[in-house]
């Protein structure tokens, strides 16, 4: 089975200023995450977090070790968080096999060995996963969107009303650091995480989907006041450092998975940008 991984190392906000478009994209977006029956795999060294895609279509994609891990195992010294945003697929973790249907996600902790993962009907899977270092063994944990912890924000009027679903966060199960949601945007509205923010304890990745092919988001990178945009395109995702700020405008509606690792499991924690100081 193809494993395909690259390491992207972290940035300087500095140096940050002086990237030119090409450079932009080649350091934060992340283009193809699914390929059929290939494990695609992001090393980045902002909080050692992991991102990736699997699409299982005529067999079943193990979970493999990658060299930077330097492990026998892939969670040998990590947590692993997943959601599908695919057709319904299995995920089997040491012997126990769960079933995600669409918009679901499971929790599997320090210390599994192994993990494979499988379609389950004429509509491939697409496995969404993140992954961070882990202190210590939790308990494996499937979730469904029903037992999401869910906010509602923003307004129509604001182009930016839109449900928050807390998936893997403290409050519904135990990780260690990552923490992992899903945001779905209501028909009419385009902006994200509006007004923006930083959060300087902890790095994040945003995964879009549900995008029209035909459609595009602009996600915003960059401190408050020295802010580029990356356009980008259904199913990719983009790496956003801890003293950048994360939001987007699409031309429709569409939804994204959020990820995030550092030292701190408060989700509130972080330090919000009124949009008129921004620049």
């Amino acid at each position: 089975m193809p494993v395909n991984y690259t390491v992207r190392y972290a940035t300087h906000p500095e140096a940050f200023k002086s990237y030119d478009t090409q450079r932009l994209r080649e350091e934060f977006l992340i283009e193809d995450l699914f390929n059929p029956d290939t494990l695609n795999l992001i090393y980045s060294h902002y909080d050692r977090y992991i991102v990736g895609g699997v699409q299982p279509v005529n067999d079943s994609v193990q979970l493999e070790t990658i060299d930077p891990l330097k492990s026998e195992h892939f969670l040998d010294r990590r947590e692993l968080g997943v959601i599908n945003v695919g057709g319904t697929g299995t995920i089997t973790a040491d012997g126990t096999t769960y079933t995600l249907k669409n918009s679901e996600a499971i929790y599997v902790g320090r210390g599994t060995k192994e993990v494979t993962f499988a379609s389950d009907g004429d509509e491939p899977a697409l496995f969404y996963i993140n992954s961070a270092p882990a202190h210590l063994e939790n308990p494996t944990k499937h979730v469904t969107l029903d037992e999401a912890e869910t906010v509602e924000l923003g307004s129509l009027e604001e182009s930016n009303h839109r449900v928050i679903n807390k998936l893997l966060v403290s409050s519904v199960v135990d990780t260690c650091q990552l923490q992992m949601g899903m945001t779905i945007l209501k028909e009419g509205s385009v902006w994200n995480t509006m007004p923006a923010h930083v959060h300087d304890r902890r790095m994040e990745a945003y995964f879009y989907f549900d995008l029209p092919e035909d459609q595009v988001v602009s996600h915003f990178i960059g401190q408050p006041d020295e802010s580029r945009h990356i356009f980008m395109k259904n199913n990719q995702a983009v790496l956003s450092p801890p003293w950048s700020i994360h939001c987007g405008a699409g031309t429709s509606s569409y939804s994204f998975i959020w990820g995030m690792a550092g030292e701190n499991l408060d989700y509130g924690d972080m330090d919000t940008v009124d949009p008129t100081d921004m620049k």
